[in-house]
């Protein structure tokens, strides 16, 4: 065998096992002009490519032209074998390549393995292997195979986010210091940074999305260099390039480009919002102007947002409220365009999705009773679906906006009557305090319920905090139930000393809830033997309430004389009266029995409260807790309560004032009346 026979063989089995970067690359010499030719040895050595003298060798970090295989018209790969490489007239030449286009050459869409039972696999593009890898060191593991783009950069590190958003909660942890450990996502990085500034307007943005969804440091070097880049290029971003941006930027922290960034762009939103056709891109756009904005602006986005209401889908809808809360911008056309869409489609929006939308509507203070009616029906048609920890999170974000489902509420309390287990102490107390918070217990099963509620909280009470427990009682007392047990170890010295030291606003709230429940106990449930110690009520906790209506007053006085009417009256217990009212003695119809039966009644004060129209529920006349429990005590004090409803009241006319008033008067009057003359009847026939 000759010498050039045996270098020949050499060559071909070398290159059968080397890696992408070809072994003639090492042989190669530079040039004059810079570029590397193989020695003149080494040409025309069958089972490699020629190189021409025009020809160049690329460095590492681009695109090699050695190659051992070549690509047919069909996208076949033809290996060049030993039986036809004596011939160099067969070997296929690379195809030519335009010096006006980008420079991709097809054979490059798969890595050099050598390997004969992976040559199917290497067929396939990078983008669909870069689809079928599930996890990101998968991804990242692929990336190190193959020669970096700026294309393939930022498609990678897109996937790597996809990939790391797909994984389980539990994983997600494990995975990123993985990521953050990998060499390819350094690599990856450096390109980044390196070659931002070649970037094409639609990939900086996602290379900066991504970077930032996986927690790398927003002071990076790599990450203020694409908010550099973008800050450079934003006007040549387009609709989804800019959502994608604003996307990016809507929890990113303060600094100095990222100020920058927002700025800019909330001047080229309001250029350019009249001409932007995608309701998520519009979407994100609003989200990423702020709460910061100038009205004008958000006012612009909110017409634009009405101009599209038909291109609105469900998703679309659910997002809206969602973004108007974060922009904190109520649009009542908007906010009823969304609402009736999303009626039509309740059944289909998901938990999470309909919570999102009952949590954006009580940030923006949007209680709409049409669209909370129709969420609870579902609810209740549902009933079984949920499990118990949905159901509680529904009803804290019903009691959020003051509105009151009767039947689903009887549902859930049934639901716990028949089985307490599942629900947790947080759960426990979502329930204490939307039940007493709404002043609602089942119509039929008032007592299991409470009893129920009495032994979960005591099986709880050794885990409890102070505070946990004083809650849970005070919700408690303002049902009326007053459990011993819980009551005695609140109320034990260790506990209160613990409740009422220290300052700030805990030790004002706990003082409150204390002389509530004092309250209660002294009123409500006077034969009970437990009393809350004075000295933890001391001061007294009174909030400073406005005068009363002056237009209240004088309707009252106009009706029953200024010597009937007493204005602002503060009670010994703390409960503030807007006036206190002596109505004229009224006298019953004689019966002729006798002239006592025809006798006056003796005068009654009555207590006057203008309410305010929060302390209702929803759309009704139904009290909420605190004024629920400050009727019930102004009845047991001798002070029926008049009610008057201030929004609704304001409305009215000076004669239609004055004849409210004096209906809701002798309503008063009567039911007392009927109720004294009850308690007589009952006490005779003792």
């Amino acid at each position: 065998m000759s010498l050039c026979e045996s270098g020949n063989m050499f060559f071909r089995r070398a290159l059968l096992l080397c890696s992408r970067s070809s072994l003639w690359r090492h042989f190669a010499y530079q040039a004059p002009g810079g570029e590397r030719r193989l020695p003149e040895s080494c040409r025309g050595v069958p089972g490699v490519w020629n190189v021409h003298h025009d020809c160049k060798l690329y460095p590492r970090t681009c695109v090699s032209m050695v190659r051992f295989y070549s690509q047919d018209d069909t996208g076949m790969q033809a290996w060049v074998s030993p039986e036809n490489s004596g011939d160099s007239a067969k070997i296929q030449t690379l195809p030519s390549i335009k010096r006006d286009a980008p420079y991709e050459p097809p054979v490059l869409e798969e890595p050099v393995t050598g390997v004969w039972n992976e040559v199917a696999d290497q067929r396939l593009p990078y983008h669909e292997k870069l689809l079928a890898c599930h996890s990101p060191v998968d991804v990242l593991d692929l990336s190190g195979q193959y020669t970096m783009t700026l294309k393939r950069s930022s498609n990678t590190l897109g996937r790597v986010w996809e990939a790391f958003k797909a994984m389980p909660e539990n994983q997600r942890s494990y995975q990123l210091q993985l990521v953050y450990e990998h060499p390819a996502f350094r690599d990856l990085c450096l390109r980044i940074m390196s070659d931002a500034h070649k970037m094409k307007q639609s990939d900086a943005p996602y290379c900066l999305l991504a970077l930032v969804r996986l927690g790398v440091p927003q002071r990076s070097r790599v990450v203020q260099t694409l908010l550099r880049v973008t800050q450079e290029r934003l006007n040549e971003f387009n609709e989804r390039s800019l959502s994608v941006l604003a996307s990016c930027l809507e929890n990113m922290q303060s600094c100095r480009n990222v100020d920058a960034l927002k700025e800019a762009l909330r001047l080229l939103i309001s250029d350019r919002a009249p001409t932007i056709q995608s309701v998520m891109a519009l979407q994100s756009l609003m989200r990423c102007v702020g709460r910061e904005s100038p009205a004008g602006l958000k006012k612009s986005l909110e017409e634009k947002a009405i101009s599209m209401a038909d291109q609105f889908t469900l998703p679309n809808t659910q997002y809206m409220f969602v973004t108007l809360a974060s922009i904190n911008f109520f649009s009542k056309p908007l906010l009823d365009i969304c609402r009736n869409k999303l009626i039509e489609s309740v059944h289909c929006v998901p938990f999470g999705r309909l919570l999102q939308v009952l949590k954006a509507c009580a940030a923006l203070e949007y209680r709409d009773h049409r669209m909370l009616s129709a969420i609870a029906e579902y609810l209740e048609s549902t009933f079984g679906v949920w499990t118990s920890k949905q159901l509680v999170l529904f009803l804290l974000a019903f009691e959020e906006m003051g509105f009151r489902p009767a039947s689903l509420m009887d549902m859930v309390a049934e639901k716990f009557i028949r089985d307490p287990t599942p629900f947790t102490q947080k759960n426990l107390m979502a329930i204490l305090k939307t039940y007493s918070s709404l002043s609602h217990l089942p119509q039929h099963h008032r007592r299991e319920f409470l009893d129920s509620v009495t032994s979960l909280l005591e099986s709880y009470l050794p885990r409890m905090t102070r505070v946990e427990l004083l809650k849970a009682v005070f919700f408690l007392c303002i049902l009326g139930h007053f459990p011993s047990t819980p009551l005695e170890k609140l109320l034990h010295e260790d506990a209160l000393s613990e409740l009422v030291s220290g300052d700030g606003d805990h030790l004002w709230a706990n003082r409150q809830k204390l002389h509530y429940i004092d309250l209660c106990l002294r009123l409500d449930h006077p034969s009970s033997p437990i009393k809350v110690p004075s000295g933890s009520l001391a001061p007294h906790p009174t909030q400073p309430t406005p005068a009363a209506s002056a237009v209240l007053i004088e309707v009252l006085q106009n009706i029953l004389g200024e010597g009937a009417v007493q204005e602002a009256v503060l009670l010994e217990n703390g409960y503030f009266l807007d006036c206190v009212i002596t109505p004229p003695p009224r006298t019953p119809e004689p019966v002729g029995v006798s002239d006592e039966s025809s006798a006056p009644e003796p005068c009654r004060s009555l207590a006057v409260l203008n309410v305010h129209a929060s302390s209702f529920c929803l759309e009704s006349r139904h009290p909420r807790g605190l004024l629920a429990v400050k009727l019930r005590h102004l009845k047991a004090l001798g002070y029926p309560p008049v009610l008057v409803h201030r929004d609704e009241f304001e409305t009215l006319s000076y004669e239609e004032k004055e004849q409210l008033l004096r209906s809701l008067i002798c309503s008063v009057t009567e039911e007392g009346s009927s109720g004294q003359s009850v308690r007589a009847s009952e006490g005779a026939g003792g």
